[in-house]
């Protein structure tokens, strides 16, 4: 089993999912492009202590095209996924 620290990344900051996180339902993560939902759901409640997870969305994101100084290539590909949480309000951020 991976660890937790190596399976989420960091979280995911934009103006939706900080929305989302004020309702202190959702929140949103990167994390390994390998990982699948119940790793997720471990790590999340392992590193946040009192969160219990109702739900895991993930969505594969595929790497744009980019072009650079000397030539062209694309980004890596990551993941994203969306933890839902169960009842009652806690604050993880």
């Amino acid at each position: 089993m991976k660890n937790a620290y190596d399976t989420i990344i960091r979280p995911y900051v934009t103006e939706k999912s900080m929305k989302d996180s004020e309702k202190g339902s959702k929140y949103v993560f990167i994390v390994q492009i390998d990982a699948n939902k119940i790793e997720i759901k471990n790590a999340v409640e392992k590193l946040f202590a009192k969160v219990k997870v109702k739900n895991v969305r993930t969505v594969t994101k595929h790497g744009k095209f980019a072009r650079y100084k000397f030539g062209s290539g694309y980004r890596s590909d990551w993941k994203k996924a969306i933890v839902t949480l169960k009842e009652g309000r806690i604050n993880m951020i």
